[in-house]
Formats: structure tokens, C-alpha cells, sequence
């Protein structure tokens, strides 16, 4: 929704599901702003967005402007169209038409904006605490709202609001995934597999997958979700040097290679650069809701 200076600000359906995050009270769009009934007051960004985060709350690390950029572009030449693809196919068997769809760790919207196309109702609310993911996230999509959050703290969402979360190579904070989830909700979530960029760990000096990692994540989730199925993506990807260097700039990985080195090795692997993309794509339902949070 446009404001009188052009300002995109979040739809009323956002206000239905948003919570301060300092006090149980429901938020309303004042002005530029979002004010609870005890004042509290988080500005509306002129990119869109609403950041929640105050104070002591702040992230301690979130995704930088380069790796946002890099990101945008990989994604944007359809390198993981099929991971989209997937989760396109998953979530409009699994949510309703009108469903409220948050992405926990959205970096830039990417899979929202692509679940939203093939829901015609629904709205997205994107959870992301890096300022640059959240603007390429708020406007991703037309019915695709971001609000800067880290979550591994307990959200500022309504508990039993969401009919689907999607978790897309994206911190897991189980007991929010199953707080904010209806109890005929679905939670999606994406890991990579060990065989994941195969080529080029040694050759770039990436960190290993772990390979009990799919393991880990459904003894983490066990105790409030049931793993209803499991779907496997592996593909060949045909990268040019620039892409490669995107795709490893875009992760953390990018941490623990300099820039200038890791254009110098990309190099050295000759074009194109010829990469395994290995995904699994997990679906869980929540067990019983004994004990949640009560509503505000």
C-alpha cells in the first residue's frame, strides 16, 4: 500500500498478525510508523520494510550489502529455479489460497515472492535481520511484507496466525515454527546435503556439509513436529567464474576466503565451472499445541 509521498507501507492483513515485541499489544499504522497501545514505535523504512529490532535486541551478525547483491543476482539467473520449483509445488499442496506464509531468514525474498505467485491470496511476511536483505525482501513481491527480526528470538507474530513457514538455509528456531504455525499448518525447510558444491570445496577451501545434518534437524524439531516427508534435489548447475564467485560470495562461506583469492581460484577451475546443487526439502506438521503461549 503506497502512501501520499509514495512510501510503500505494510497492508492492514500485516497488522492482523504482527505483535510489539515489547509488550503482548497488536500494532496500527500511525503516519510513517507501526505504535502499539503503550506508544512503543518502530518506523516504517522509506524502502518498506519495519524493523522491529531495538536496543539490546539487535542481531549480533546478519548479511552484508555484497552479500545481499551477489545473492539477488544468482538467484535472478535461475541457477536454483528448481529448488523454487519445489517449494512452489509443496506449498500450494500443502496451504490454502489465502494463506499467511512467513519465511524465517528471507534474505531476499526470493522463494516468498515465488510461493506467493502460485497462492493468488496469500500474504507473506518475511523475517530477515539484515537492513539490506529486507529491502530487496519488501519488494519482492506485491503482497510480500519484510520486518526485520532475528529469529532466534521469539518472534513478534501471533501464535497459530500461519498455515506455512518456510526455512530456506535459515537458522531453525523450533519452538517459534511451532508456536506461530496453526496446529494444520506445515513448516517447510531446506538443507543442503553433503553432496552440495562438491567441486569446489577443496579447490575454494569451503567447509564441509555435515552429513548427519538432516538427521540433526529432526532430532532439533522431534518434540514439537512429526516429519511427514522428505523430498531430494540434485541437479548439475553450469556456472561462468562470475556466477561461482557470486555463489560462494552469497553464503558465509564467504568469511573465510578474501575477495581477490577467491576470484584467483575461481580462475584456476577453468569455464564453465561445472557444480553439483544437492537439496533436501523436508515438510513437518506440528504435533499437539499443549503448553503454547497464549494469544494476546
Amino acid at each position: 500500500m503506497p502512501s501520499a509521498s509514495g512510501r510503500r507501507l505494510p497492508s492492514d492483513r500485516l497488522l492482523t498478525v504482527l505483535t510489539c515485541p515489547l509488550c503482548p499489544s497488536g500494532l496500527i499504522r500511525t503516519g510513517g510508523a507501526l505504535r502499539c497501545a503503550d506508544r512503543h514505535t518502530f518506523d516504517i523504512a522509506r524502502h518498506g520494510y519495519v524493523s522491529l529490532l531495538t536496543g539490546h535486541r539487535r542481531a549480533v551478525s546478519a548479511d552484508s550489502a555484497d552479500m545481499v547483491r551477489c545473492r539477488g543476482s544468482f538467484l535472478r539467473a535461475g541457477h536454483y529455479d528448481p529448488l523454487a520449483r519445489t517449494l512452489v509445488e509443496l506449498a500450494t499442496e500443502l496451504a490454502p489460497p489465502d494463506a499467511v506464509v512467513l519465511d524465517a531468514g528471507a534474505g531476499t525474498g526470493h522463494y516468498l515472492a515465488a510461493v506467493l505467485d502460485a497462492l493468488p491470496g496469500a500474504l507473506g511476511l518475511g523475517l530477515d535481520s539484515s537492513v539490506h536483505a529486507l529491502r530487496a525482501a519488501a519488494r519482492a513481491h506485491a503482497r510480500a511484507e519484510a520486518v526485520g527480526w532475528d529469529v532466534w528470538r521469539p518472534w513478534p507474530v501471533r501464535t497459530g496466525c500461519a498455515d506455512l513457514v518456510l526455512n530456506v538455509f535459515a537458522p531453525r528456531n523450533g519452538p517459534e515454527f511451532h508456536r506461530v504455525l496453526r496446529p494444520d499448518g506445515a513448516l517447510l525447510v531446506v538443507t543442503p546435503t553433503s553432496r552440495h558444491l562438491r567441486e569446489l570445496r577443496a579447490p575454494l577451501g569451503l567447509l564441509a556439509v555435515d552429513p548427519r545434518k538432516e538427521e540433526r534437524l529432526r532430532r532439533t524439531l522431534a518434540a514439537r513436529f512429526r516429519h511427514a516427508r522428505t523430498e531430494s534435489l540434485e541437479y548439475p548447475m553450469s556456472l561462468t567464474p562470475e556466477d561461482a564467485t557470486g555463489l560462494v560470495a552469497m553464503s558465509p562461506a564467504a568469511h573465510h576466503v578474501g575477495p581477490a583469492e577467491l576470484r584467483r581460484r575461481v580462475g584456476a577451475l577453468g569455464t564453465p565451472v561445472r557444480v553439483t546443487a544437492s537439496f533436501t526439502v523436508s515438510v513437518y506438521r506440528p504435533r499437539g499445541h499443549q503448553g503454547r503461549r497464549a494469544e494476546s
